[in-house]
């Protein structure tokens, strides 16, 4: 009896659900470190040559060149160890972590020497990770759109750093992104970065720089105007932050203090303010005092006055009555002025427009790689709903002109000759990418997270991480895409 043979062929290509990916964050590089169990499980110490210890308490210190360990066992007595160059504390089954000074924090611990001091190295899942940095960035009693918008930038901002620097990924820091540990979970990040969960920001197929700040003062900045490149997703938008406490502020300088702060000069006798970017940041500006004259750029101008943002004009407040003076320093402040006036009124409007010449067509994703991509019609539809529910805030009203004459009237608060340099800003960081009090004001208005992302990253996708989004990031799947669930 004939055998019927069928033949069926099989797609080889296999989805594979991706590991969650493990971050290296700096936490602290110091000569002293001190750490200690929550409660009365210990925590495993590996590196010391004699098995894992278990220790309740641990002081890590140098003596010539390696790890002093000073601790306390989970018997209740003391020891002193020595390790070469490393050691790691593996946690305990504790889920309120390790105290590492005054914060907790979970996963891995890894102590290194790194000149000439301890460094110590928190290994942990992106996700765990994540909780605790949304709790840090942002206050946790904001609007769940908010806290998802932070969780997946962050998550994208993460993932693009993996492999990046030799023993870390991230610091703890606003030199990253700001990481707490323990204390900063709360259930509403928790429920933030879990309802995104491995949602991240692409263009072209690559994770984007997904850079943030607080408040960007009304309008956020070209990343081209404030780093080297100009990054499709990273142009001028109109924000929502009218609300935020550092919208608008201002800062005093007296006499003694412009003498210390420019001490190449001698002090302060007038402040040029040579070239401001589009939104009317300050890019350069010429000191002049008594010994000289010097050139700054914004950024070096902001770290040496300690200013919230560049987005600042000035005003020198001389106490005599000397209008030729006054009249030199008015002009001295108009010119950039009018730069970003003529610039704000050539702007086309910002808000509501998810395609436009900057950064080209924009879609937005859901939680699976089947049904995620929106269609264009579907990108349309959210776009028009945004662009009704949120009407477009009129770019940043720039800081008055300043007005010569004011520096003829008395000012009874100071003495004759002497010199006040007022600040008057606007906004807190360096104003590219996601404003975080825009985020707010927008969440308030009903903007969910992909709308607020959306927003401010232009032309990015919003999509389950795929390995191939990024190949600097060390998962080696045999997939054509992978995510963690």
């Amino acid at each position: 009896m004939p055998i019927a043979v069928m033949a069926v062929s099989f797609d080889q290509r296999v989805v594979v659900a991706a590991q969650e990916p493990s971050m290296r964050v700096l936490l602290s590089q110091a000569s002293v470190v001190r750490l200690r169990a929550d409660g009365d499980q210990p925590f495993l110490v590996r590196g010391l040559g004699r098995g894992d210890q278990g220790m309740r308490s641990m002081e890590v210190s140098l003596r010539a060149g390696r790890l002093r360990i000073r601790g306390q066992l989970s018997d209740g007595s003391s020891r002193s160890l020595a390790a070469r160059s490393a050691i790691e504390v593996l946690g305990s089954e504790d889920p309120r972590g390790i105290w590492l000074g005054s914060r907790r924090y979970r996963g891995r611990l890894q102590f290194l020497v790194r000149g000439g001091q301890v460094q110590v190295v928190n290994h942990l899942g992106i996700e765990t990770y994540l909780a605790s940095v949304v709790g840090s960035e942002m206050p946790h009693r904001w609007p769940l759109p908010a806290l998802q918008a932070q969780a997946v930038a962050a998550r994208t901002y993460a993932l693009r750093q993996l492999g990046k620097a030799g023993d870390f990924d991230v610091k703890a820091t606003v030199s990253s992104q700001v990481y707490r540990g323990v204390e900063s979970e709360t259930p509403s990040t928790i429920e933030a970065v879990e309802s995104t969960r491995s949602l991240v920001l692409v263009h072209a197929g690559r994770l984007i720089n997904a850079v943030f700040h607080s408040s960007s003062g009304g309008a956020t900045e070209p990343s081209g105007e404030v780093w080297r490149n100009q990054l499709p997703y990273l142009v001028s938008v109109a924000d929502h932050d009218q609300h935020s406490p550092v919208h608008r502020w201002n800062k005093r300088f007296d006499d003694d203090a412009l003498r210390d702060l420019f001490r190449e000069t001698g002090g302060v006798k007038r402040l040029q303010v040579l070239k401001t970017s589009s939104t009317g940041r300050v890019r350069t500006a010429r000191v002049q005092g008594p010994r000289g004259s010097l050139v700054l750029t914004g950024r070096e101008l902001r770290k040496r006055l300690g200013l919230k943002s560049t987005m600042v004009q000035f005003e020198l407040i001389n106490g005599s009555t000397d209008s030729s003076t006054a009249s030199a320093i008015a002009t001295a402040q108009r010119a950039p002025q009018a730069t970003s006036q003529a610039a704000a009124q050539a702007a086309p409007p910002l808000i509501g427009l998810w395609q436009d010449s900057a950064s080209g067509p924009d879609t937005t994703s859901g939680n699976s790689t089947s049904s995620n991509t929106m269609s264009s019609n579907t990108a349309s539809s959210s776009s028009g709903r945004l662009a009704s529910l949120l009407p477009p805030p009129p770019l940043p009203p720039l800081l008055p002109l300043l007005n010569p004459s004011a520096f003829n009237q008395p000012r009874p608060d100071l003495k004759v000759g002497e010199i006040v340099l007022e600040a008057r800003g606007q906004g807190f960081g360096h104003g590219v990418g996601m404003s975080q009090w825009g985020a707010h004001g927008l969440a308030l208005q009903g903007a969910d997270f992909r709308e607020i992302l959306l927003h401010y990253y232009r032309g990015a996708e919003i999509r389950p991480y795929r390995s191939s989004d990024d190949p600097a990031v060390a998962l080696r799947l045999r997939s054509e895409s992978a995510w963690w669930g």
